[in-house]
C-alpha cells in the first residue's frame, strides 16, 4: 500500500516548536559527543601522549556508559513522577555531563603523564555517566511523541537536521584550540591545552541552556499509559529479575536487532576512521602543516555539515514516498561513493578538492539518524502489541548499548590501527609513503566495507507503513483509547 493511503491526522501531528524543543536535545547531543571524541586529539598532538593511550581513554569511559545505558532506560521506563518518567532525568542530566565536561579538561599540562591520564580517565567516566543520564531518557522521550508512521519520521528528520548544527561548527575545535586566538595560556602564548579548557567551558554553557528544554517543553505521550503498569517499586531481587528479562526480550526482537547492527557499521566503520581524515589531511594533503591542515578539515567538516540540512530533508522527504528501508539504501549508498571520493580528492596538489567529497558523506549519518529512530519507535509499538509494556527506555537504551559497545572498541582500536600504518608524530610531514597510503587507504575503505553491510542487515527489514497501520490500530482497540 502506497504512503497516500494513509495520512496524518492533527492529533498525531507535533508541532514544530516541539521538534525544535525535541531538536535541541539533539544538538546537545552531537555538539557533547563530537567534543567528547575530536578533542583528545590534542593529548597527543599537545602533550605526546602515546595514541594508545589516548585510545584507552576512549574506550573505558564508553565502556562504563554502555553498561549504564540500559540501566537507565530501565529507570526511566519505572519512573513514576508527577513530571514523568523522561523529563527530570533530561534537566539533572543536562547539568551533571556539562560541568563534568568542564572538569575534565582542568588537569595541569605539567603533571606527569600517569597524572594526566588518571585525571582525565576519571572524570571521562563521570561525564559520561551525566550523560547517560541525560540521552537514555531523551532518546526514549522521542519514540512516544507521535505514534503515526511519517510523522515519526519526520519528527526525526527535524531533530536531526538542529542536530547537525554541531557538526557545522565541531570540525573547528581543533583549529580554535590551536590557532591561539581565542584561549592562551597563563603567559598569554598560545597554547592547546588552554585552548581546549576554555572551549570546554564554552561548550558546558551551551549543553546547559539547550539541554534543559527538552525537560521544560516536551510532554510525554504515554505517562498515563505507562502510570498504569508496574514502576521501580518492589523488591530489589524482583525488580533485578523484571532488568534481565527486558533486557532480553529486547534482544529477541530480529528487527530491532537488525536496525542495531545497521547503525553498529556505518556509525562504528566512520568512527573507527575518523581520527585517520585529520592525520590524512594534515600529514599527507597539508604536509605536516598542523594549522593548515586544520584549516583544510575544518572546510571539509562545515561543508559537509551544511550539506547535511539538506540532505536530512531530502532523506525525510524521500522515506515518505519509497518507505524508511529503501531511503536508507539510497542514503548509504551515495555515502559510500563519497567515501570512494576521498583516494582522488585528498590531494596535496590541489588540496581544496579535500572539500568535495563533503556533501556525500553527510547521507551516512544524515541518513542514519533521521531514518533509524523512526524505524526503532515502530519497533516498540510491535513490542508492546507482544508485551503489553511501553519500554521506550529499554529499547533506546540497549540501541545505544549496542552502537556504543562497538564505539567503545573503535576508539581503543583507532590508536593501534594508527600505529600499525607506521604513523610517527615526532616525523611531522616527513612520514614514510607506506604509512600514508595506509592511512589513506583505511580512511576510504573501512567505511565503504562497513557500509556495504549496514545495507545487507536492512534488507529484511519487515516493519512497512503498511504493517505499522495494522499494529497501530490493534494497540489502540487493546487500550481502548483512539489516537493514544
Amino acid at each position: 500500500m502506497s504512503a497516500s493511503h494513509f495520512q496524518t491526522a492533527p492529533e498525531d501531528r507535533v508541532g514544530m516548536g516541539q521538534r525544535l524543543a525535541y531538536g535541541a536535545g539533539a544538538f546537545v547531543n552531537n555538539l557533547l559527543s563530537a567534543a567528547s571524541g575530536s578533542m583528545m586529539i590534542v593529548l597527543n598532538l599537545g602533550l605526546g601522549m602515546d595514541p594508545r593511550l589516548v585510545g584507552w581513554l576512549g574506550f573505558w569511559p564508553r565502556i562504563t556508559d554502555t553498561l549504564t545505558d540500559p540501566l537507565m532506560g530501565f529507570v526511566s521506563d519505572g519512573t513514576r513522577s508527577r513530571w514523568g518518567r523522561r523529563r527530570p532525568y533530561i534537566f539533572v542530566g543536562a547539568f551533571l555531563s556539562a560541568l563534568s565536561f568542564i572538569a575534565l579538561w582542568s588537569f595541569d599540562p605539567d603533571w606527569s603523564t600517569k597524572a594526566i591520564y588518571a585525571w582525565f580517565l576519571a572524570f571521562s567516566i563521570v561525564f559520561y555517566i551525566g550523560f547517560t543520564i541525560f540521552c537514555t531518557p531523551w532518546v526514549a522521550l522521542g519514540y512516544e511523541l507521535t505514534p503515526d508512521y511519517h510523522e515519526r519520521t519526520r519528527l526525526m528528520g527535524t531533530q536531526n537536521f538542529v542536530a547537525q548544527l554541531a557538526y557545522v561548527v565541531s570540525p573547528w575545535f581543533l583549529w580554535i584550540m590551536n590557532s591561539g586566538r581565542f584561549f592562551r595560556d597563563a603567559s598569554g602564548a598560545p597554547d592547546q591545552i588552554a585552548g581546549a579548557r576554555g572551549l570546554a567551558v564554552v561548550l558546558a554553557v551551551v549543553a546547559i541552556g539547550l539541554g534543559v528544554l527538552p525537560a521544560i517543553l516536551l510532554r510525554e505521550r504515554m505517562q498515563q499509559l505507562a502510570s498504569a503498569e508496574s514502576g521501580l517499586k518492589g523488591a530489589l531481587g524482583d525488580k533485578t529479575r523484571e532488568f534481565f528479562h527486558g533486557f532480553a526480550e529486547t534482544l529477541r526482537s530480529r528487527p530491532f536487532l537488525k536496525l542495531c547492527a545497521a547503525t553498529f557499521l556505518v556509525f562504528n566503520g566512520f568512527i573507527l576512521i575518523s581520527s585517520f581524515q585529520y592525520y590524512v589531511i594534515i600529514y599527507y594533503v597539508a604536509k605536516g602543516d598542523q594549522a593548515l591542515g586544520a584549516q583544510y578539515a575544518g572546510w571539509a567538516g562545515t561543508i559537509g555539515g551544511v550539506a547535511t540540512f539538506a540532505v536530512v530533508a531530502f532523506v525525510t522527504w524521500l522515506a515518505t514516498r519509497i518507505g524508511k528501508r529503501h531511503a536508507f539504501f539510497v542514503a548509504t549508498a551515495v555515502a559510500m561513493v563519497g567515501y570512494a571520493l576521498k583516494w582522488v580528492c585528498y590531494n596535496p596538489e590541489i588540496p581544496w578538492l579535500v572539500a568535495l567529497p563533503a556533501p556525500l558523506l553527510a547521507f551516512s549519518l544524515g541518513g542514519l539518524f533521521t531514518l533509524v529512530p523512526s524505524m526503532i519507535a515502530d519497533v516498540v509499538d510491535m513490542d508492546e502489541l507482544k508485551t503489553h509494556q511501553r519500554r521506550e527506555g529499554m529499547y533506546g537504551s540497549i540501541f545505544w548499548f549496542m552502537v556504543k559497545l562497538g564505539l567503545s572498541a573503535a576508539l581503543a582500536g583507532a590508536g593501534y590501527l594508527l600505529n600499525a600504518t607506521g604513523f610517527d608524530v615526532a616525523l611531522g610531514g616527513g612520514q614514510a609513503a607506506r604509512t600514508i597510503t595506509l592511512m589513506r587507504l583505511c580512511d576510504a575503505g573501512i567505511p565503504i566495507i562497513t557500509s556495504a553491510l549496514a545495507i545487507w542487515a536492512v534488507m529484511r527489514f519487515p516493519i512497512t507503513e503498511q504493517k505499522a497501520h495494522e499494529v497501530r490500530q490493534e494497540l489502540e482497540r487493546r487500550r481502548g483509547r483512539p489516537g493514544a
